[in-house]
């Protein structure tokens, strides 16, 4: 018989390193477009997040309304376009090479997680992420010899066995190349796959014309949208056919520290496994692990 202890992280609210975290993000991007108007994207970003900041406030949908405001004032519906493009090629030039690590491998499941979570690295702006796709290329031999720190791919594996559907929430893109070895894998046992993307662009999140652009709506069964505007997952915002899939998944698979950040202080009713690199400070200390940790944990 298997139990299954399932881990309950610290509460991800507003923390004081959020604070010139997302600034800097702010900034980053409001230079992405070229148009001349950082000054009124930082403004705007700053004016609101004087207005809502409160540490009793969930990150992600802090960051949700500051992005928001920053959007509006850049006038630009997806700055990080061309960066989300170089993104998808850049680690599409390792995806033959990856394919056969996994089938090569004696336990292809587990190296398929570990594969999906080398992308995550691509988060441009962010924590100790890369803010260049070609920076991937120069460090990538690095994340392919990194171990899982906190790893709960076995216990994965055991709930998954017993789900016939599993969420999948997509992050990055780069990174959604690579999930699309361990979603082949997954299907591969038999489980019906539904991907959820971002309801609109935001940050160098996948959208669903990214998703499209990279095929990612013939790897899984189902492909779906969060709904909106928002940093990982809005439960708020979610249409019915998203919520009725969460419901009566299995298991959901959220990639990423948006997902994480958004969704493990939810009651979902379903185990969910959250694997991605702890890329700052409050995720991994909430995660229990260190800054930089690669991470697969499962909770309730």
């Amino acid at each position: 018989m298997i139990i299954f202890c399932f881990g309950i992280a610290e509460s991800m609210n507003v923390h004081p390193d959020c604070v010139p975290c997302l600034m800097k993000r702010v900034v980053f991007q409001s230079k992405l477009p070229g148009n001349g108007r950082e000054r009124q994207a930082v403004e705007a970003a700053l004016r609101t997040y004087a207005d809502i900041l409160s540490f009793e406030m969930n990150s992600a949908r802090s960051a949700t309304l500051v992005h928001r405001s920053a959007y509006d004032a850049m006038e630009v519906s997806d700055p990080y376009l061309e960066l989300k493009v170089r993104a998808d090629e850049v680690a599409g030039e390792y995806l033959g090479d990856l394919v056969k690590a996994v089938r090569g491998s004696p336990d292809s499941f587990a190296t398929a997680v570990k594969v999906s979570i080398i992308g995550n690295i691509m988060d441009f702006g962010s924590g100790i992420a890369i803010d260049d796709p070609d920076e991937f290329r120069k460090i990538f031999p690095e994340l392919l010899g990194q171990d899982i720190t906190y790893d709960d791919t076995k216990v994965l594996g055991a709930v998954l066995e017993k789900a016939s559907s599993v969420v999948y929430l997509f992050d990055n893109c780069g990174e959604s190349q690579f999930d699309k070895l361990l979603i082949r894998e997954i299907r591969a046992m038999g489980k019906r796959v539904v991907g959820v993307v971002r309801g609109e662009p935001i940050l160098n999140d996948v959208s669903l014309d990214d998703a499209f652009r990279i095929g990612l709506d013939k790897e899984v069964d189902r492909l779906l949208t969060t709904g909106g505007f928002a940093i990982g997952v809005d439960m708020e915002m979610i249409g019915p056919e998203l919520k009725k899939e969460m419901e009566e998944a299995g298991l959901v698979i959220a990639k990423g520290m948006a997902n994480y950040e958004s969704l493990s202080d939810e009651e979902l009713g379903v185990p969910v496994a959250y694997i991605m690199k702890a890329k700052c400070r409050p995720v991994a200390d909430s995660l229990g692990v260190a800054l930089g940790s690669n991470v697969v944990r499962l909770m309730r």
